[in-house]
């Protein structure tokens, strides 16, 4: 039984000659297709390798495969061929979406210097009596009470 988000037999048909050979060397190789299956379970889901279900296998194992096959270009050359043949019969409507967003920031955010401060002191003013705050060191000034 295939489940919601495997791959059919009619998709694993048309990718499983592009997968590597399987050399025969060393242990055994556990099934491309189950692998993929989880490979998709979590690409997915965006759970962690560690969640991915047994029923795909051990999550090293699907791990290490993804992490193979894309340092070695397996998954660009899968992507490739399977654009290409779609392209050919028309079962591919190629669309582009360009955007040239801007995000701006305000002075402080980017660590500039704050204008007017000297080492050490503040140009913050008192709210009622618009006098200076005092800095490190100085004195108060004297309330008018």
């Amino acid at each position: 039984m295939v489940r919601r988000g495997e791959l059919t037999d009619k998709a694993w048909q048309r990718i499983e000659s592009l997968l590597p050979a399987i050399d025969g060397r060393g242990r055994p190789w556990r099934d491309h297709r189950q692998v993929i299956d989880g490979i998709l379970w979590r690409l997915r889901t965006g759970a962690p390798w560690r969640d991915i279900p047994e029923r795909y296998g051990p999550w090293q194992t699907c791990y290490e495969r993804f992490k193979r096959w894309d340092a070695d270009g397996t998954w660009a050359r899968l992507l490739e061929q399977m654009q290409v043949k779609d392209d050919s019969v028309g079962n591919v409507e190629w669309s582009f979406a360009i955007d040239s967003t801007i995000s701006r920031a305000h002075q402080h955010a980017a660590g500039a210097r704050k204008r007017g401060t000297t080492a050490g002191r503040s140009i913050r003013s008192d709210r009622k009596g618009g006098r200076r705050s005092a800095g490190p060191g100085e004195d108060s000034p004297p309330s008018s009470t």
